[in-house]
């Protein structure tokens, strides 16, 4: 890839990322100010407190970064996260190794220069009838190889079978237009993905997931992974909207806070995302925004 066109292609990535992460904050904080009845309804309505966060590079020097919009307990979000990055400079070998699902990353050993940009979002919320949900989006440049990776799955501590057949229903959907056998062989990749092989079960019921897609064809690829951010909202928002006024008691809430524990359990100990930020020196506070609020270990 030459300079120019890896500049139009980061460029238009960055402000994809960027966009989608401003189409979602508004729409966490219109459901903030419009939920008026049921648990909750009476607290003040959330707001994102947004920081902006840096990366730090081996040497001192601009490393990229980006925002940090973190709302805390809102009348429906108990704790929500939105970041979005754009960060670069030279990897060290760990870092490497933490970067994506490949065992090797051609030509870094000779030159370990990077860019990424991402959209990363976690909500764990109030009512426990209402499901936690994360998605990402993320592109990852070197001098010799792009790709993209991502997807979204969700995180219900009382699954409904209806609430998991509209998430799936709607990943598809938009998946479909890209091939039929996307939906299929995504859904199976968030299956092995988001397994906790020490409890021996899943984190959640499942959504989507590809890491180092890259078929050669970069405006196709960039179509797939805008359709993967876009389909989040549709899929995840009429749950939210069913679900936030129902009434629960206090085994309902155990059931949230012990579900919540094997959530952190997974994003501490095997998720990709949270060790490559921690090893490439970006913000411990934006990386670690996915811990929920308060969790419970039996």
């Amino acid at each position: 890839m030459d300079a120019a066109t890896f500049r139009s292609e980061r460029d238009q990535a960055a402000t994809w990322f960027r966009a989608l992460r401003d189409e979602i904050v508004a729409a966490f904080e219109t459901l903030e100010q419009t939920h008026s009845e049921g648990p909750f309804a009476e607290a003040p309505a959330g707001r994102f407190e947004v920081t902006e966060t840096r990366r730090k590079s081996d040497d001192g020097g601009d490393a990229g970064g980006g925002l940090m919009s973190v709302m805390r307990g809102g009348r429906v979000f108990e704790k929500v996260g939105v970041n979005v990055s754009e960060v670069y400079g030279t990897l060290a070998p760990r870092a490497q190794a933490a970067m994506a699902a490949r065992k090797g990353i051609p030509g870094m050993e000779d030159d370990p220069r990077f860019w990424a940009s991402g959209i990363s979002l976690v909500a764990h919320m109030q009512n426990p009838h209402v499901p936690a949900v994360h998605m990402n989006t993320r592109m990852f440049w070197t001098p010799h190889a792009w790709w993209f990776g991502g997807g979204s799955d969700l995180n219900p501590c009382l699954e409904k079978a209806d609430d998991t057949a509209h998430f799936h229903e709607t990943l598809r959907a938009y998946l479909d237009p890209h091939g039929a056998g996307h939906y299929p062989r995504l859904k199976a990749w968030a299956d092995e993905y988001f397994f906790i092989p020490h409890r021996g079960r899943a984190r959640g019921v499942g959504g989507i997931f590809l890491d180092d897609h890259c078929t050669g064809d970069w405006e196709a690829d960039f179509a797939l992974i805008r359709d993967i951010g876009r389909s989040f909202l549709p899929a995840y928002l009429p749950l939210v909207e069913r679900r936030r006024s129902e009434p629960f008691d206090d085994a309902a809430r155990e059931a949230q806070l012990i579900h919540r524990g094997l959530y952190a359990e997974y994003n501490l100990v095997y998720d990709r995302g949270t060790k490559f930020g921690l090893e490439t020196g970006h913000d411990p506070d934006a990386v670690l925004m996915s811990l929920p609020p308060l969790a419970k270990w039996v």
